[in-house]
């Protein structure tokens, strides 16, 4: 047999292995997502469903159990919740909370804030956690919160929401603090996102910027990982 045949067969069965890889991985992912969907509570299930009736689509329900994980790996009781319309993230922030701390949701769309509001409303009796919900851009509010108070700041939705929260992030947190970015493979508008560089919608050049500045900045130690449409998480040194 001719050696490049064998070699060409070898290449084939490489890259036949890489595209089973990147199926099974496609599967993994699918898998967690259903996984996490049918570990949401009832209540928590409903509101998403209204949510995305509503037209506030909302995200990966295992980035959203993800998130609240993160509260209680990290201690968190006063956090931060970035976001347009990311209410079913945000409750999971709220419940991660087990009845301490503060949550604060800060939201710049009147739409997004409502639901906000009323799931707070509902949620109110239920926990001690105190619940805040702010309408207003976040480079107008988070200016105006005291420097080293919090543990824990998610962002999400739209571009605008990112740049401005990091501007923001090493004031507002403590030592050790974190601040997560969701959606940073800007997945949502379909045209590949940040892994295609051929995509120059607004917020795929906006996350490609931002993992240049957040991995730039010596202040934080961050990683980036697939999870969800995305997680860029930054460590406060």
């Amino acid at each position: 047999m001719h050696p490049l045949g064998a070699r060409t067969r070898e290449d084939m069965k490489e890259r036949i292995m890489d595209r089973t890889q990147y199926t099974n991985l496609a599967k993994a992912w699918e898998f967690t997502e259903e996984h996490a969907r049918e570990r949401e509570s009832d209540a928590l299930t409903d509101t998403r469903t209204a949510a995305d009736e509503s037209g506030q689509l909302q995200g990966s329900a295992a980035q959203a159990r993800l998130l609240g994980m993160l509260v209680r790996i990290t201690g968190a009781a006063s956090v931060i919740a970035v976001g347009t319309g990311s209410l079913v993230e945000t409750l999971q922030l709220a419940h991660a909370l087990d009845n301490k701390g503060l949550l604060t949701a800060v939201d710049s769309t009147a739409q997004g804030i409502a639901l906000i509001r009323k799931a707070f409303a509902e949620l109110q009796d239920e926990t001690d956690t105190t619940l805040r919900a702010v309408n207003a851009p976040a480079s107008v509010f988070l200016p105006r919160l005291n420097a080293n108070d919090y543990d824990l700041i998610v962002v999400a939705g739209d571009a605008e929401n990112y740049a401005a929260t990091f501007a923001q992030a090493s004031r507002l947190l403590r030592v050790h603090g974190v601040i997560v970015f969701t959606d940073v493979l800007a997945l949502e508008d379909g045209q590949g996102g940040v892994i295609n560089p051929a995509d120059r919608s607004d917020k795929a050049i906006a996350m490609r910027e931002l993992l240049t500045t957040v991995e730039d900045d010596e202040g934080f130690e961050s990683t980036l990982t697939p999870d969800g449409t995305g997680l860029l998480i930054a460590y406060k040194k």
